[in-house]
């Protein structure tokens, strides 16, 4: 009787609370910590504007069949926080208002944002979302072994296999750490990340397009010369970490959450590079590369993951317009705060002050078991070559509207499966294209 009476009561405080807000947002940053810094920006907002918000946190993983679900029922919330993946769908399928973003976007300036993540979610006619933040990969590198031996920055194929040359000095220096483990999403990762800085895409307007035997030769080789130059064994993302950690390789490709980890701000993953487990030197001893490129594509790429505010086809929409602009503008360095070394800046600044939101997420904390800004443990010029990356983020298949189909194509994990025979010497390069185009072309 006193836990139907408790579940019936808190069943009408949370139907009250829901009648009491004035618009509803879905979020997927729903760790405690992360859903209470976003109660409290609902709650500044209210404070400043009089409109309540009622934070809703919402799986990521059951985000796509919620949204449908409550477009179906006409019962969408006004704002949704999203990943990329769903932009151009959702704006198709009526579920998002482009144009109420559009208008958000225009309103705070096109210029303030980063140009690769609109780019990402452009439409016909505007954008699908207000993009809020992001992450690249990074080629994370020792400088300071890099800057002894006269070598250039890894920012091209060229200059990694030149790097590798000089430093791989196996066991007790690898000259990359390159994962080999097939049936490991990172895998998939660093592949495309690669594939796309030479130019080479599975999909084009239309679905599936063959792999450019060409350009895909060049990226094979490659990756059979980082993959000689890394330990045995089947490697991924714990391996590389720990191997770059222990100053046993000149580089590795991870993705920024590697930064707080670096400085000795987290006891689970400590730098071993000395008998300090919170040194900085190891951090003071890296720089990171975000735009790579291959030599069939001299601009290069930035593989990245991006976020969206978005107006839903049931919004109230001045309300719902009001909270996105706020987020983005005066309460934007507390969207930041959120988590700080996993979502960069994609809006840099105002139009008065181009640099305003990049200065000021640099002075946010990151860290687990110990805080300090990113300004602090990293110089400016690594800072801005971080938020750099996202000026030329790519994603297979978004600009072509075929990113779920390209989705498909690298969970399926026949990309990875394939470059593992060639640098294994099961297979030749041509015989490698044409396997994974078989294997592509197949796939719906």
């Amino acid at each position: 009787m006193t836990r139907l009476m408790t579940t019936t009561a808190l069943g009408l405080m949370l139907t009250a609370t829901s009648a009491l807000a004035d618009i509803r947002f879905w979020t997927t940053e729903n760790q405690p910590e992360r859903l209470a810094k976003q109660e409290q920006m609902a709650a500044a907002f209210e404070a400043e504007t009089g409109v309540a918000v009622e934070v809703i946190p919402v799986e990521e993983s059951d985000l796509g069949t919620r949204a449908t679900a409550a477009f179906a029922a006409g019962d969408l919330p006004d704002v949704i926080y999203y990943p990329l993946q769903y932009a151009l769908p959702w704006t198709e399928a009526g579920i998002l208002d482009s144009e109420a973003a559009t208008e958000i976007v225009n309103e705070l300036g096109v210029a303030t944002f980063a140009p690769g993540p609109l780019s990402m979610a452009e439409t016909s006619d505007g954008w699908a979302g207000v993009p809020v933040d992001g992450w690249t990969q990074m080629i994370v590198y020792r400088k300071d072994l890099f800057e002894a031996n006269g070598l250039e920055a890894p920012t091209t194929f060229a200059n990694v296999q030149a790097a590798i040359e000089k430093l791989h000095n196996p066991p007790e220096m690898f000259g990359f750490v390159a994962p080999t483990k097939v049936d490991e999403g990172y895998m998939s990762q660093v592949l495309e990340h690669i594939l796309l800085a030479n130019g080479v895409s599975p999909v084009d307007a239309n679905g599936f397009a063959p792999l450019d035997e060409a350009k895909t030769t060049e990226v094979l080789d490659f990756y059979k010369s980082i993959a000689e130059a890394s330990p045995p064994g089947e490697l991924y993302w714990d391996q590389s970490r720990t191997v770059y950690f222990a100053g046993q390789t000149a580089m590795i490709i991870w993705s920024p959450f590697i930064l707080d980890e670096l400085a000795g701000l987290r006891d689970s993953a400590p730098p071993t590079i000395n008998d300090d487990p919170m040194t900085r030197d190891l951090a003071a001893a890296t720089g990171i590369v975000t735009n790579f490129a291959g030599p069939s594509n001299a601009d290069g790429a930035a593989w990245a993951d991006s976020r969206y505010f978005g107006i839903t086809a049931d919004a109230d929409i001045d309300d719902a317009q009001a909270f996105v602009k706020y987020a983005m503008d005066s309460g934007y360095t507390d969207t930041l705060s959120i988590a700080p070394e996993g979502k960069f800046p994609i809006r840099r600044g105002t139009a008065d002050s181009p640099n305003a939101f990049v200065d000021a997420w640099s002075k946010l904390d990151v860290g687990v078991d110990r805080k300090a800004p990113l300004g602090d443990l990293y110089a400016p010029e690594m800072i801005a070559e971080i938020v750099g990356g996202l000026d030329v983020a790519k994603r297979w298949g978004v600009e072509e509207g075929q990113l779920a189909a390209a989705s498909k194509m690298i969970n399926s994990q026949a990309i990875n499966r394939v470059f593992r025979e060639y640098f294994d010497g099961a297979i030749s390069a041509s015989d490698a294209v044409a396997k994974m185009n078989d294997e592509l072309s197949a796939i719906e």
